[in-house]
């Protein structure tokens, strides 16, 4: 049963998303003109010439696999979340064909996740992490939940999209993000296999895109890819019960090195949405780090606490949480330092 229900989405996922990567790195090549992955300020490590399509393939394969599973049943909460990312997947090709300003970017990502609680995606209760449930029995109540999803969303999608600037860096982290959710969805006061399949089907779509995505990069997933899959996660951690603690914890680091970057650019008077290099992977090359070393630090540390907010209570996110957070900081403090002492 479990063999039907998530492995098999999860090779069919990978094997389409293999195809059609393949599919759209010749059609790129023979008929697009690829453009150079610096016209965004400084995000991209590439030189050459690269295509920028590769989520086309990640959407793809996840829209064939959800459609066609038996096993999955489209509600209309579920099927929100589809149309949702797909708003938001098309706003991303409109980014990569011609740059959007970032405030229709926020307004386009604000009225696909709406969307989601208009297509009936409910918010009946919110953990407590000290032991009790908090009910949204009111109107007010419901609102507030309502709009702290969303702005926990917009964080989200648009953290990610920062930390995609170095070779199989972010959908490396959403795969294991993916894989979190699969087990989220498997605890006993979750049980929802919906969630499961999903994101199974989410993997699958994008490890295939990893194959060609681990440096050096063959193809890259554009905006298009990272906002959708982006969302599809946003989406799915409010579909699971509201589950933001354990999925904050899981993509933390991005996290922190969002607001990090905000803090940054705000103190030196630029704007927070102008491309620089104070991203802590940009900082981790700075000092010496391959590619591959960045890599491999955020996967590790992505997973070691994947692994630990799945098995914590709310109390104990929170706990994780400073404690990640002091840390982070502080590793932030050596990594400047170490900067400045080599020029």
């Amino acid at each position: 049963m479990i063999l039907d229900l998530y492995l098999i989405p999860f090779l069919q996922a990978f094997f389409i998303s293999v195809i059609l990567i393949l599919i759209i790195r010749y059609l790129s090549a023979k008929f697009f003109v690829a453009d150079k992955n610096t016209r965004k300020g400084n995000r991209h490590i590439h030189n050459n010439k690269i295509s920028r399509w590769g989520g086309v393939g990640i959407v793809l394969s996840f829209l064939i696999v959800v459609f066609l599973d038996k096993n999955l049943v489209l509600t209309k909460d579920i099927f929100g979340i589809i149309v949702g990312g797909l708003i938001i997947f098309g706003l991303g090709i409109w980014d990569d064909l011609k740059e959007v300003g970032w405030k229709k970017q926020l307004f386009f990502q604000s009225i696909a996740i709406i969307l989601i609680f208009v297509c009936g995606v409910k918010m009946y209760t919110v953990s407590n992490p000290f032991g009790d449930i908090i009910s949204l029995d009111s109107t007010f109540k419901i609102l507030i939940g309502i709009l702290a999803a969303v702005v926990w969303s917009l964080v989200l999608i648009n953290s990610m999209n920062w930390l995609d600037g170095m070779d199989g860096l972010s959908m490396g982290v959403y795969f294991i993000g993916a894989l979190a959710m699969l087990f989220l969805s498997l605890k006993p006061e979750v049980n929802q296999p919906p969630v499961g399949i999903i994101s199974m089907a989410l993997a699958g779509a994008i490890l295939g895109f990893l194959t060609f995505n681990f440096p050096p990069a063959k193809i890259m997933v554009g905006s298009n890819g990272i906002f959708f899959v982006g969302f599809i996660v946003a989406g799915l951690s409010i579909f699971a019960g509201t589950k933001i603690a354990t999925t904050l914890l899981v993509l933390f680091i991005p996290l922190v090195d969002f607001f990090w970057v905000i803090f940054k650019r705000l103190r030196n008077g630029k704007s927070i949405f102008a491309a620089d290099s104070e991203h802590l992977h940009y900082k981790l090359m700075k000092i010496g780090w391959s590619h591959w070393q960045i890599n491999i630090f955020f996967y590790s540390i992505t997973a070691a606490v994947a692994f630990t907010a799945l098995n914590a209570s709310g109390l104990e996110k929170i706990f994780i949480m400073f404690c990640l957070l002091f840390l982070t900081l502080a590793f932030y403090w050596f990594i400047s330092k170490k900067e400045q002492a080599l020029g």
